[in-house]
């Protein structure tokens, strides 16, 4: 065969070939696969995150996967948490970790309660006899409450995650995930509850941020902005674009949702703007800013988590990935708003 008919060939085997090697990268969650998450699977589902050079492995946390200690002991590359309270205490006790984008403006935390009980203002959720709250919740935004909305102690009750005990009481009030247990109380309750976001009165926490190893952003700042990159783009196609194929990973490693639970979320996500608001408005999914950590941090001294100046904000986050507008122009053409 002449040499020349071979070229053809070569050149499509070329052109079909990575512009760059593909670094192998493994991010770990906080909670077993959901709508929440569905951003970060969208990435690996539509290929953005390997047309970034990247080769993603998600690694799913849940009530018996405690994925934290992994980032700082070098067994994961980028976690994703919960809200800054978690990064509070990693600057205080000297975690060599740092938040590089916070995919949620707002925090899902929510209270949720009976319809036609008087609950429908969220001052009156106070006064409600039975609360039903997480130990964890109890000892950190339940003192928040306390301080700042006048909540009392003496209507805690333990929260195990079963849904029982608040369907079984109209007058009782519970802690929930906006995106998530209004879902679970409509499908056993049969009933559509009051929900009351805690960020729309005051608890101004970013959500869902992603925190890498102190190490990794000064040694490897372009696989970080790469990797934030590509998540705020699998974000803002998840809400906007075609989510089928996310959805069906995240039914593959959680079989306990539904396609029709993680359609819900995704509205509700929309509606309370639990991504897509405040500043990554202008600036794009994942926007951070000092002020609003600090504002925050305020609020945690006030509430009695913290001592004035215990925890350096500066080493809390870096703004140097994100606040770049990422992501604006793809949401614009998909007709997102």
């Amino acid at each position: 065969m002449p040499a020349r008919s071979a070229l053809p060939l070569l050149a499509a085997l070329l052109a079909a070939a990575p512009a760059f090697a593909q670094d192998k990268v493994i991010f770990a969650t906080n909670w077993k696969a959901q709508a929440a998450h569905g951003g970060f699977y969208q990435a690996v589902a539509d290929g953005t995150y390997r047309k970034y050079g990247l080769d993603v492995t998600i690694q799913p946390g849940g009530p018996q996967v405690n994925n934290r200690p992994l980032l700082p002991a070098g067994r994961i590359d980028f976690l994703m948490t919960g809200n800054l309270l978690h990064n509070f205490d990693n600057v205080k006790n000297g975690v060599p970790t740092v938040v590089v984008a916070a995919m949620f403006q707002k925090d899902p935390q929510a209270l949720i309660a009976h319809p036609g009980q008087g609950y429908e203002r969220f001052e009156a959720l106070k006064n409600a006899p039975v609360a039903l709250i997480a130990k964890d919740g109890q000892f950190s935004w339940w003192q928040w409450l306390k301080v700042t909305h006048g909540f009392r102690d003496e209507a805690l009750k333990p929260y195990n995650y079963n849904l029982g005990p608040f369907l079984a009481n109209p007058k009782a009030i519970q802690q929930g995930y906006s995106v998530a247990e209004p879902i679970y109380v409509e499908t056993q309750g049969r009933f559509k509850p009051v929900v009351h976001l805690l960020a729309d009165h005051g608890f101004s926490t970013y959500s869902t941020v992603i925190e890498a190893r102190l190490d990794t952003v000064k040694n490897k700042p372009d696989l970080v902005q790469r990797f934030v990159d590509a998540s705020i783009l699998g974000w803002v196609n998840y809400l906007y674009g075609n989510r089928g194929a996310a959805n069906a990973l995240m039914l593959k490693d959680n079989p306990e949702m539904t396609p029709e639970e993680l359609e819900a979320s995704v509205a509700l996500m929309k509606q309370q703007g639990i991504v897509d608001s405040g500043e990554a408005l202008a600036n794009g999914i994942g926007a951070m800013s000092a002020a609003r950590i600090q504002d925050f941090y305020a609020q945690m001294v006030k509430a009695g988590l913290y001592k004035p100046g215990e925890v350096d904000l500066a080493k809390v986050a870096t703004f140097q990935f994100v606040n770049r507008k990422v992501g604006l122009d793809v949401k614009a053409r998909l007709g997102g708003k």
